[in-house]
């Protein structure tokens, strides 16, 4: 019996239950740098809505694939101009033809010659994806790259030794041993936690500031009480 598309549609199970497939990652060092890097975007991105960050998740990108189990997942990855919402993976089908606009890789020693040869050209060929980056928790090894014409181009460091992404619209660099976002101007991307920080100490600075300035005040016999 012929089966029509639809027919063949139909058998499929439902794609936006797929589970995501990938590994435990390769260490406690590991877990710590992919959770920095969603934080500190995330955190950044805030008030925003048109953007999804896979972490450690699975790209099911063909039908095929599925069926040979041929499960490809980066390990952090962002999707513009899509809506924010919770996952289980990312199926490329069901997210009209998106596949990410960049991607890091976490390199690791079971993980790395892959990272550099069979995912690059993946990323390159098939993704299309715009930037694709490597880093290294244990050697600090970084490197970018950026589609140009086709073909994956490296993405040269400033003087500062941050390299440029104009998905991102920021700096991506190596700060204590962690791969960090920076803003155009070099400023480094804080996570939550410094956030809330700079802000406890900006606001105690303010406090110091209005207190040293009523003292002037009284000083100068001003009688604050009647302001």
């Amino acid at each position: 019996m012929t089966l029509t598309a639809q027919q063949l549609a139909d058998l499929m199970p439902d794609a936006t239950q797929l589970e995501s497939d990938e590994p435990e990652m390769e260490s406690s060092l590991h877990y710590l740098q992919l959770a920095l890097l969603v934080s500190c975007l995330e955190w950044l991105w805030r008030d925003r809505h048109d953007f999804f960050i896979g972490a450690n998740m699975t790209i099911y990108y063909s039908r095929q694939q599925l069926k040979n189990r041929d499960f490809r997942g980066p390990d952090f990855f962002l999707v513009k101009d899509t809506q924010k919402r919770p996952r289980k993976s990312w199926v490329v089908w069901e997210e009209d033809g998106k596949y990410p606009d960049l991607i890091i890789e976490l390199l690791s020693d079971s993980t790395a010659n892959v990272d550099r040869t069979v995912k690059k050209d993946l990323y390159q060929n098939r993704f299309r994806t715009q930037e694709y980056f490597w880093f290294s928790p244990d050697d600090l090894e970084f490197a970018g790259f950026r589609l140009v014409q086709g073909h994956y181009e490296p993405i040269p460091p400033n003087s500062e030794g941050l390299r440029p992404s104009e998905v991102l619209g920021l700096y991506l660099g190596i700060k204590d041993e962690k791969l960090r976002y920076f803003t155009p101007d070099g400023q480094l991307v804080p996570t939550p936690e410094e956030a809330a920080l700079q802000a406890q100490a900006l606001a105690e600075q303010e406090k110091q500031r209005a207190e040293r300035l009523e003292a002037q005040l009284r000083a100068l016999g001003v009688n604050l009480d009647e302001i």
